[in-house]
């Protein structure tokens, strides 16, 4: 086949008439060729971190959607559903992706479960990442989250990082605030990578300490704009992700429209495609082609090198998707999951308390990181509530594996005015999470979830809505289009409800992220993620 336009050659900065010619999913040639054709012709787009899970979409229908964005593949961590389900989950999600032509490229999952303090359905130990990582089908060690582990010489982490190391397989990294002689130990491990810089200077830092940057912007976390203007300058050592992204969100865009934004901004149209094609092949040394000869023939067709709209998507020489139109099909997998408990009790969710003051979680809007505040409660009839008034509600994490006592807490920025949402999308562990403005609102979203096995809903005095998740309890059995619009209907239900937040549901599944400061709650309790250790929620 030959397919004609302007190639966009990133290695040697230049653009040229030209047409390229594959047979057998390899390019056998790239040439000069006279056309009028004004369309461009460059690498695929590569997600360099993401979790397919937070898209509530099985692999498969995720490729669906992504390929038409001009996605060609994904650096994958399947560390959500290892924590519902163990290597099990992990295989799933390698066997669900190789049915679809996008090239997902899954690591094995380092911290399973993320920390100590939480209850996950599944662990994965040192022994068991030996196994993974010498199985071809796992491209690297996924995000090494447990940086305190790193820090503190714990046997256990520098055994999975080791077996990283003997399979010559890059290790990513997580180490969001970590500066100074930290960050230096951190990245002498061996850590090549981080996602989780929030600030330019951060960012710096770890440039110049020889660890690769992913730029993030996701449904929740959104660091494009704080880190972009490194980019100019560091643009050999950058990449870009999305990390977590809902259905709503995958069906407007992907990588694409970061490059978009990054070309709006003025910077050079060869740096941008170098981060957004090139750097994470060389990296995690994919499989990936860059329009090169003798490459798998992954690249695509855009209309110009401003707005990104792609006309044509190609993997292994096959048209994937054209025209906004997906080619990728639907295919059988088997529906798996972990959820173990019976309903809750409405005095499950009442917390005994004469205290005056409590430690509230500050949610930022866009950002995983929190706030820890320490504000006046209010107390009725001897029992904490949520302050609709203030905006400090109550939030609950409901271990979903075992029956024990709910973890209790407040929150400030949910906004709700009636009502409750609820999620059993719980970063990490995927324990059930709700916030609500009463008791009672906060039961009845638990437990209809419980009732489910797994999903997001919300529920006020007019009408309950779920969005079941029947897979691991965090991944729909249905398209991204079907997915995307209920997960859309249930987003307007709570902003109608109060929620000034971006997305709340993707807000409040990171609240029990034990391993981002500062404060945040875990099915075993309130957690502070600086001193990484259980405090008070009453202040006395």
């Amino acid at each position: 086949m030959i397919i004609k336009g302007n190639i966009v050659d990133i290695f040697n900065k230049k653009i040229f008439k030209g047409e390229v010619v594959f047979e057998y999913g390899k390019i056998i040639d790239i040439r000069k060729s006279n056309h009028t054709l004004d369309n461009y012709i460059l690498p695929g787009f590569i997600d360099a971190h993401i979790h397919i899970e937070s898209s509530m979409l099985i692999p498969s229908e995720f490729a669906k959607i992504a390929v038409i964005h001009g996605t060609v593949a994904t650096v994958s961590d399947p560390h959500e559903i290892a924590n519902v389900l163990g290597v099990k989950g992990v295989d799933f999600m390698i066997s669900n992706g190789k049915k679809v032509p996008l090239k997902f490229n899954f690591g094995a999952p380092s911290c399973v479960p993320a920390t100590s303090f939480e209850s996950a359905g599944a662990i994965i130990d040192s022994n068991d990442i030996k196994e993974m990582m010498e199985n071809p089908d796992i491209k690297y060690l996924a995000e090494m989250m447990n940086y305190p582990g790193v820090l503190l010489d714990d046997s256990e982490v520098f055994a999975k990082i080791q077996h990283a190391k003997n399979n010559n397989k890059p290790i990513d990294g997580h180490a969001p605030g970590l500066r100074g002689d930290d960050i230096t130990k951190y990245i002498s491990a061996g850590i090549s990578t981080d996602h989780e810089c929030y600030s330019y200077d951060e960012a710096l830092e770890k440039l110049e300490k020889g660890m690769k940057v992913i730029i993030r912007e996701g449904s929740a976390a959104k660091n494009f704009d704080s880190l972009v203007d490194l980019l100019p300058e560091h643009f050999k050592n950058i990449m870009f992700c999305s990390d977590d992204k809902h259905p709503d969100d995958l069906l407007l865009g992907h990588i694409n429209q970061l490059c978009e934004r990054a070309v709006r901004k003025g910077i050079d149209v060869f740096k941008v495609l170098e981060v957004a094609c090139v750097n994470p092949v060389k990296h995690f040394n994919l499989d990936v082609g860059l329009l090169q000869k003798n490459d798998p023939a992954d690249f695509i067709v855009v209309k110009d090198l401003k707005n990104f709209k792609v006309l044509e998507t190609y993997i292994n020489g096959e048209l994937v998707a054209k025209n906004g139109k997906s080619f990728v099909k639907s295919v059988d997998f088997e529906v798996l999951n972990n959820f173990n408990i019976d309903k809750k009790k409405l005095l499950d969710f009442r917390v005994d308390s004469s205290s005056s003051k409590i430690r509230v979680i500050e949610v930022l809007d866009g950002e995983l990181i929190t706030n820890k505040l320490e504000l006046d409660s209010l107390i009725i009839n001897g029992n904490l509530v949520s302050n609709i008034d203030k905006d400090i509600l109550k939030i609950t994490v409901v271990n979903r594996y075992k029956n024990t006592k709910p973890a209790i807490a407040f929150i400030k920025n949910f906004g709700l005015k009636e009502g409750a949402i609820a999620s059993s999308v719980g970063h990490d562990s995927h324990n059930i999470i709700a916030v609500g403005v009463s008791d009672e609102e906060i039961y009845k979203a638990v437990n209809l979830l419980i009732e489910n096995k797994g999903g997001i809903c919300a529920v006020n005095s007019f009408k309950d809505k779920i969005v079941s998740l029947p897979i691991a309890g965090i991944m729909s059995d249905k398209s991204a289009e079907e997915i995307g619009k209920s997960y859309a209907e249930l987003d307007l239900i709570a902003k109608q409800m109060g929620s000034k937040l971006i997305a709340p549901f993707m807000s409040l599944s990171f609240m029990a992220l034990l391993v981002i400061p500062s404060l945040k709650l875990s099915d075993k309790g309130l957690f502070d993620g600086t001193s990484f250790q259980f405090i008070p929620l009453e202040i006395n």
